[in-house]
């Protein structure tokens, strides 16, 4: 499997970070972009360094990098998750306004009728965000808020996180075991 993975500055940047573990443990090919928001949102955010993020990734690109293989439709892949995704990315790729390769490379994925997964970040919607989500939503585009599930009775942030992480792979048809699933009610 051959994915692109992009972090974009919105809070929650360790949802792409766990990400990126969990796809290099299933030796997954993974193409990553960070924004220079993103960037500093990992620093600030995180106990990681941006290079440890990088080295979890097997092709890293430069935000200003149009040029890049991941901004072309023959660059074969399955899909991309854009993790988390700032209310400005989620506006670059509703409008089409490609101006870094984060955003291009999502553009390609509409344009190519590929898997893109949008881990959005903020809270209260306005009705702009939302008009954003529901275009890319009529587009096949799955909008995927990480919203935390207490039926599994999450006791760390780790748990919060492996759970939003569990059900993008379960996206991605990866299996995993990162979260206790809803078995119903007795």
């Amino acid at each position: 499997m051959k994915l692109i993975v992009g972090i974009s500055g919105a809070s929650g940047a360790i949802y792409g970070i766990r990400l990126l573990e969990e796809l290099k443990k299933r030796d997954a090919e993974v193409h990553l972009v960070i924004s220079k928001w993103g960037e500093l949102t990992i620093e600030e955010e995180t106990k990681y360094a941006v290079e440890e993020v990088r080295s979890l990734a097997d092709k890293v690109y430069k935000e200003e990098s149009l040029g890049a293989a991941i901004a072309s439709g023959s660059f074969k892949n399955n899909g991309m998750i854009v993790a988390p995704c700032s209310m400005k990315t989620l506006s670059g790729i509703a409008n089409g306004y490609a101006e870094g390769l984060l955003i291009r490379a999502a553009d390609v994925c509409l344009k190519e009728r590929r898997r893109l997964i949008l881990l959005t970040r903020e809270t209260p919607l306005n009705s702009i965000h939302l008009e954003n989500m529901l275009k890319l939503s009529r587009l096949g585009v799955t909008i995927m808020p990480p919203v935390p599930a207490f039926y599994a009775s999450p006791q760390t942030l780790d748990d919060i996180v492996n759970h939003t992480v569990g059900r993008i792979l379960d996206q991605l048809d990866i299996e995993n075991q990162l979260f206790r699933r809803w078995e119903g009610l007795m």
